[in-house]
């Protein structure tokens, strides 16, 4: 029986990014963006209360989706299935999709006036640091689909030895408090291959943490069981780490990143409970969104910087900006989608579902 939450938290996690990436304009620690703004507080707290958790989540999801995945198909048909979803979308994406944001970048930050053409040979000639948010090369937020392939290739051959033991039978004998110390692997496999903060190594223990032990159906019945603790002990955890860096402005150093691992894994627990007991349905709109979640991921940010260039210029007022690049963001990108699936080839490229 297939397990419909897992689709619905994917894709509502999916449609998060139009926020998340708007918000991202308007941050007040310091980062740079393709198009920027003035910080905005509120706007800043929504990404520092979603940023712990949302992207370990996915690699979670991914893992549990893989573990069901070769149950059906040979290890070979896996990785074949994973060249076309995933490296095709990566390498067409970066290829068409993302030299849009920097094209941005450049007239945004740089005063570029040139001919968009021009700028994608910028894209692959100019120097920077792989961020692409003054122009030049970058995966952008491809680099998802990146990871995920690196990922899934690294996995094969141990999840291959796994699923030919028992040890399912001891972690199904973990409960929900056992549970929770398992945030120490991922933490400590941040420190492997990490890239402009984004680490392979800890990115690859969710991806591992999903398949083997979050995968289990009686750990899920357990999470679902536990659902109301877990999802407030979660809201708790991230309200604290919001009056830290916003009220009481306290530097805990590295105690900081533990503590945000905490509030990550807590958090993939919680809601992957609450999606059980409460998401675990199917019908058209769920149907829909699902197999269009991974091109609007592919999609989504290009139009964001797209409409957030122009909504910066034409509109004063905050909300309406940020009203207008989200709704506007959103039906670029699914008519981008209606227009892609419809065409064979398009589909192939970016490895969307007919």
């Amino acid at each position: 029986m297939r397990k419909y939450f897992l689709d619905n938290i994917r894709w509502i996690s999916i449609l998060l990014l139009f926020p998340y990436h708007t918000c991202m304009i308007y941050n007040n620690w310091g980062e740079n963006f393709y198009v920027k703004s003035s910080g905005v507080s509120i706007l800043s707290a929504f990404i520092q209360g979603t940023s712990p958790w949302f992207m370990p989540f996915l690699f979670v999801i991914a893992g549990i989706s893989s573990n069901y995945a070769l149950k059906k198909r040979t290890p070979k048909e896996f990785i074949n299935e994973r060249r076309a979803k995933l490296l095709n979308p990566l390498l067409y994406g970066i290829l068409f999709i993302v030299p849009i944001q920097t094209f941005f970048a450049e007239k945004f930050h740089n005063e570029y006036t040139g001919s968009y053409f021009y700028q994608y040979i910028l894209f692959f000639t100019k120097s920077t640091d792989l961020s692409g948010y003054t122009g030049g090369f970058t995966p952008a937020h491809l680099w998802f689909i990146f990871y995920l392939f690196i990922i899934s290739l690294l996995a094969i051959p141990i999840v291959t030895k796994y699923d030919k033991s028992n040890i399912s039978l001891k972690v199904n004998n973990l409960s929900v408090i056992g549970l929770i110390p398992l945030f120490i692997f991922p933490l400590f496999m941040s420190l492997i291959l990490d890239i402009g903060g984004k680490s392979i190594g800890e990115f690859f223990a969710l991806f591992m943490l999903g398949y083997v032990v979050l995968s289990e159906d009686i750990i899920q019945e357990k999470l679902e069981n536990n659902r109301f603790i877990l999802f407030i002990s979660f809201i708790i955890l991230t309200t604290l780490n919001l009056l830290i860096i916003y009220l009481w402005k306290v530097n805990i150093g590295i105690f900081h990143d533990v503590y945000i691992r905490i509030i990550a894994w807590i958090g993939i627990l919680g809601i992957i409970g609450m999606g059980k007991h409460y998401l675990n349905f199917s019908n058209n709109i769920t149907k829909y969104f699902s197999k269009a979640s991974f091109p609007i991921y592919v999609f989504h940010q290009s139009y964001v910087i797209l409409v957030g260039y122009y909504s910066l210029k034409l509109f004063t007022p905050i909300s309406t900006q940020v009203i207008f690049i989200i709704l506007g963001s959103f039906i670029l990108t699914m008519i981008t989608y209606e227009v892609f699936r419809k065409v064979s080839f398009l589909r192939n490229m970016f490895g969307i579902k007919k």
